[in-house]
């Protein structure tokens, strides 16, 4: 364990950037053991503006344009990459070759192919620790719910999972990289790479997924007049282009448990900011979550067999996982939000460059952006070929890795 302060740095101020800068901050004032001095260093994001509105808002030292600058900046030991997906590869292999320790938001690469050649750029350099971005594995109640079938609920029969969002629903949202790249790297490649794992994290690997349909109802989109953040709309041009994947996706999935597993992904689901949920049944009781809803959750446990089984609903507290000092009034009810993981997700990839141990579980590994890329590359294949079943049973490496690759 190293009590050498660490610099930090993140790469993209957007909406995902800002969430980053802000779990940095929160880190420190989060759990037991204490973590080293965190020095703030730099924010970097393509505009100015954006970069230095970000630095000001969440304290860090300096702001700039171009990402280059940090290879050579001592003061910095690890950085956030929060950009477009096709620039990822470039920035993890050099900043990784210049001793940073990364964290690199989820999917970890726009193809199979760049993901692992940064895993092979992370096993490079075994010293630093590599991480991938699968921040809902924080959620406290998800977190509780996989040791319950762990401990109590047993084999599980099957999963069923969603993650539904509208922020592509309209024609009117400006064209972007998030809608090129090809079959499989829309919704399922921007939300349904977080589906995926999570349904890793609490089922278990899959081995085979099969069914793969894509859709896409909103066929071009305009150009914006200026540079656009997040799922923001903007002044549009005159100027449209195709989209390139997939506003719909589905498919099913087999469990190495022997579990059934159902998929549903979309970006244009009406009445659906940000869902993400599961139900997952098994042999002696049943659970299930909602994002919407991410402070409670519902499960039988107690099993009657007599007409009476029914779902209770708990409401997340101290004795479930992250809570217990790791939100400012840590009592049952209280509310936390999504911005709350990034300050765990942060916590425990510092912890993790601090070599701290017995203290949060590890963030995941590069490792783990590849198998979740895997799937979604199988999912792809199987859509290609009519639905056709594709084997992953082999490929990868299932969730639990750590993240040094």
């Amino acid at each position: 364990m190293t009590s050498a302060p660490i610099g930090v740095a993140v790469i993209g101020a957007g909406m995902a950037g800002r969430a980053h800068c802000a779990g940095y901050r929160m880190a420190p004032t989060l759990f037991d053991p204490p973590l080293p001095p965190v020095r703030y260093v730099s924010v970097i994001d393509a505009n100015a503006a954006v970069a230095q509105d970000a630095a000001t808002r969440y304290l860090y030292e300096e702001h700039g344009t171009d990402w280059r600058v940090l290879l050579e900046d001592d003061r910095v030991d690890a950085v956030s990459i929060v950009v477009a997906n096709q620039l990822h590869r470039e920035i993890a292999e050099a900043l990784l070759a210049a001793g940073k320790h990364v964290l690199c938001e989820k999917p970890l690469a726009p193809s199979l192919a760049d993901a692992t050649a940064m895993v092979a750029a992370a096993q490079a350099h075994p010293d630093l620790v590599a991480a991938t971005g699968f921040v809902y594995r924080r959620q406290p109640a998800v977190a509780h719910i996989r040791a319950l079938l762990q401990a109590e609920l047993g084999e599980v029969s099957h999963f069923n999972g969603h993650y539904w969002c509208d922020y592509a629903r309209s024609a009117e949202v400006p064209m972007s990289w998030r809608f090129k790249g090809g079959p499989g790297t829309g919704a399922l490649g921007d939300i349904g790479s977080h589906l995926v794992d999570l349904a890793e994290f609490v089922c278990g690997p899959l081995v085979q997924v099969s069914g793969g349909t894509f859709t896409t109802k909103v066929t071009e989109r305009a150009l914006p007049l200026g540079q656009t953040y997040g799922h923001a709309k903007a002044a549009l041009s005159d100027q449209r282009e195709p989209v390139e994947n997939d506003d719909v996706a589905t498919f099913t999935g087999h469990f190495a448990s022997g579990a059934a597993g159902t998929f549903s992904i979309s970006r244009i689901a009406p009445g659906h900011a940000n869902s993400l949920g599961f139900e997952v049944f098994a042999e002696h009781g049943a659970a299930r979550w909602n994002m919407d809803r991410m402070s409670e959750f519902e499960v039988i446990d107690r099993l009657r067999g007599d007409g009476d089984d029914g779902y209770r609903t708990v409401l997340v507290g101290p004795a479930h996982p992250y809570i217990r000092n790791g939100v400012p009034m840590d009592f049952p009810g209280t509310a936390f939000g999504v911005g709350d993981l990034f300050g765990y997700q942060a916590r425990a990839f510092l912890e993790a460059v601090a070599g701290i141990q017995g203290g949060l579980p590890a963030p995941a590994g590069f490792v783990d952006g590849v198998r979740d890329l895997t799937i979604l590359d199988a999912v792809t294949r199987s859509a290609a070929a009519g639905g056709a079943a594709v084997d992953v049973s082999t490929a990868g490496r299932p969730v639990e890795a750590t993240a040094r690759a």
